[in-house]
């Protein structure tokens, strides 16, 4: 990706850090991959599998069609991909 386009990538989504539930077409994912290609445009995502249901799970400060297009342009098959819902309590500012 180029870094004009993951400047704004990351620029239009400063307000808040989403998490999401993300199932790939992938059995196992390289989590490591994942998080690498994720971090291209936002150094602070962080991605991890959840050891209940297998999803990735992942925090970062990106839309849910922004992560999708990047998993499928580096050859990753979204399968389906669900934000979570706020978990914020305001208390620290953020």
């Amino acid at each position: 990706m180029d870094t004009i386009h993951a400047a704004h990538l990351f620029a239009r989504n400063l307000e808040s850090s989403m998490e999401f539930r993300i199932r790939l077409a992938a059995q196992t994912p390289d989590v490591a991959a994942i998080n690498d290609v994720l971090q291209s445009v936002d150094a602070t995502a962080y991605v991890d599998i959840d050891p209940v249901d297998h999803s990735l799970r992942v925090t970062a400060w990106l839309e849910g069609e922004d992560i999708t297009s990047l998993l499928t342009n580096s050859g990753h098959c979204v399968r389906e991909i669900r934000q979570l819902p706020s978990i914020c309590c305001g208390g620290c500012g953020g």
